[in-house]
């Protein structure tokens, strides 16, 4: 591994790529310290983060700016939820499907789209987390309102929603150069950054309230945890194609044999957002409605981390979400008809509708493995807060797998340039 790092710097290009990956990181967590205009910041500095499963979300892909209501308080969340939106409405409009099969035209279309879209969202999103403030819904360790904006006037609700928002579409630029000039994966690098910057915090808490000893034991069980993760974020069932040769002309094309790839977790983390998204409903209507039994049951089942309802709602959605999203990131009639196309077939079972049904099995049969262990990982965080008195565990749920699946696409980026230069790389 270190020898591979050396020659990782022995290349000039690779060199110079990594130093500005590292240089937009740095921008990228200053921007997470710097408070937007009108908000107290010694009020910020006592905040901790909020109870409710989404604002963690939240805090987690901003890197804490979101309790300080930082210029980047935001984070790269819209860009995600933008994103992920924008797959969806490919299933559903039939104009973004064919922007998609367009290519790198089709692609450029969809991702100027995307921006827009991130902007709307920022908007909103925004807006929301101001109103949050000025109601309360930040609290210190004491369990105390934090009053984040002294003079609430319209006037200053506007410049922080603009400034938040901006803050946003920076994030999403610096993402773009890490992208075009750096060693690639932009926005997963930036959410790398700001996981990672929050471990240290948390390790030190967890130490503080129960010991070296429970310290090194989870220590040892996230290892684990990462060995068995790295596992199935490369375990893959590899199902074999074989091509016809095909005369064109004079000359004989095609022949040979390969074979579809098909990952046990094909939705990496995207569940885990999703749920997360959906159990934040049940924390708005908390506060539309304000009957005693009903709002009595949300906050001390729903809401609640640690109570058996939420854990298991929870790791019900990551797995309902897991299926969902594998069904539209990979579709088996698309890649049958492109087999059938240039004369590949899978042996033993004949091209066309078949070939579909044959994908669409075996893709079923693998992503319940790969579900029910990626809402294992999501839930383990809860389970540990329910049975320690912690506030909060490091290297877990999605903070884990976001950290692990990065590290491993920006290890293949950095390999493909060494083996290009004839180098040795961190994965050979």
């Amino acid at each position: 591994m270190l020898k591979a790092l050396l020659n990782a710097f022995k290349v000039p290009e690779l060199r110079k790529k990594i130093f500005f990956t590292l240089a937009i990181v740095a921008v990228y967590r200053l921007g997470a310290f710097i408070p937007a205009p009108g908000i107290d910041y010694a009020a910020a500095r006592r905040l901790t983060e909020s109870s409710d499963n989404l604002t963690r979300l939240l805090n987690l892909f901003s890197g804490g700016a979101l309790t300080q209501l930082a210029v980047f308080a935001l984070g790269i969340m819209p860009y995600i939820t933008a994103s992920i939106m924008m797959q969806l409405l490919t299933v559903v409009i039939p104009k973004l499907a064919e922007w998609q099969k367009e290519g790198e035209a089709g692609t450029k279309k969809i991702t100027q789209w995307t921006r827009y879209l991130t902007v709307v969202l920022a908007v909103m999103q925004s807006t929301g987390i101001v109103v949050l403030a000025d109601r309360g819904g930040f609290r210190d360790s004491n369990n105390n309102p934090v009053d984040l904006i002294p003079q609430f006037t319209p006037f200053r609700v506007i410049l922080i929603v603009m400034t938040l928002t901006a803050g946003t579409a920076l994030i999403m630029w610096l993402g773009e150069q890490i992208t075009q000039k750096g060693i690639g994966n932009g926005m997963s690098v930036l959410i790398f950054a700001s996981v990672v910057s929050a471990l240290p915090v948390q390790g030190s808490n967890i130490r503080a309230q129960l010991g070296w000893l429970w310290f090194g034991f989870l220590i040892f069980v996230a290892i684990l945890i990462i060995v068995a993760i790295v596992i199935i974020e490369q375990g893959q069932r590899r199902v074999p194609v074989q091509y016809a040769k095909r005369m064109v002309g004079r000359k004989m094309y095609g022949g040979g044999s390969t074979y579809i790839p098909l990952k046990i977790n094909q939705s990496g983390v995207i569940p885990i957002i999703f749920a997360s998204s959906v159990l934040y409903f049940p924390a708005l209507i908390v506060t539309v409605i304000h009957w005693a039994p009903l709002r009595s049951f949300i906050e001390n089942q729903v809401i609640d981390q640690t109570s058996l309802v939420h854990i298991t709602f929870y790791g019900l959605l990551v797995v309902g979400f897991a299926y969902f999203y594998t069904a539209i990131a990979f579709n088996p009639v698309d890649v049958a008809d492109n087999m059938k196309k240039y004369g590949g077939f899978i042996p033993g079972i004949r091209p066309g509708r078949a070939t579909a049904e044959h994908l669409s099995y075996i893709l079923s049969r693998i992503t319940l493995p790969g579900a029910l262990f990626i809402a294992t990982v999501a839930i383990l965080p809860n389970i540990v807060l329910a049975t320690l008195n912690v506030t909060a565990l490091p290297f877990g749920g999605t903070s884990i797998l976001i950290t692990v699946g990065v590290a491993l696409e920006t290890a293949k980026q950095i390999e493909s340039q060494l083996l290009m230069r004839h180098y040795e790389g961190f994965l050979s």
